[in-house]
């Protein structure tokens, strides 16, 4: 995980979308100015704030969410492959809306070659199993770097997006 932030790193005013239970943020807080963590479940949140106690964290459900100031970086880890493909391009938006000019988005996530690992429900619905045998159903699409950068292309983004050791995407995105 250090190498994908070292590789683009995420300083001065970062907010961290869907920080989940704080892996990212312990990292982020490392690098950033200030850090803002944004998750909706409060129960992540807690966690968090355990691994990165000097963030600053929001409940909230992010695809609802608007941002109160506007930040030089926003990073996401594994998120953008939940983000249903029609609330896409509003979750860029958002994106947007939540950067200084000049700013960037920062993520990583799973690459399309991780693909084979989930029980498939429907084009982008996966049950998931985890490790206390609880089964779970999600959105989840894959990363494909090339498609990727063309789908943000057409949003007004240039982006760099590629693979990453095994089953990785590591991207940086700014608006065009």
């Amino acid at each position: 995980m250090n190498q994908v932030i070292d590789r683009v790193p995420a300083g001065g005013d970062v907010l961290e979308i869907a920080c989940g239970t704080g892996v990212w943020t312990a990292l982020l807080a490392d690098q950033a100015t200030t850090l803002t963590a944004v998750d909706a479940a409060p129960e992540m949140i807690e966690i968090a704030r355990e691994r990165a106690p000097d963030a600053t964290y929001v409940s909230a459900d992010i695809l609802g969410w608007r941002p109160p100031r506007r930040y030089d970086v926003v990073f996401f880890g594994f998120w953008l492959s939940h983000v249903p493909a029609e609330r896409f391009a509003d979750f860029w938006a958002l994106v947007g809306e939540s950067l200084v000019d000049g700013g960037r988005a920062v993520f990583v996530d799973e690459h399309v070659s991780a693909a084979g690992k989930e029980q498939w429900l429907g084009d982008e619905v996966v049950e998931r199993s985890l490790s206390d045998g609880s089964r779970h159903r999600i959105v989840k699409a894959y990363l494909d770097p090339p498609e990727l950068t063309a789908r943000l292309a057409d949003l007004d983004w240039r982006a760099d997006v590629e693979a990453l050791g095994p089953g990785w995407v590591v991207g940086e995105a700014r608006r065009a």
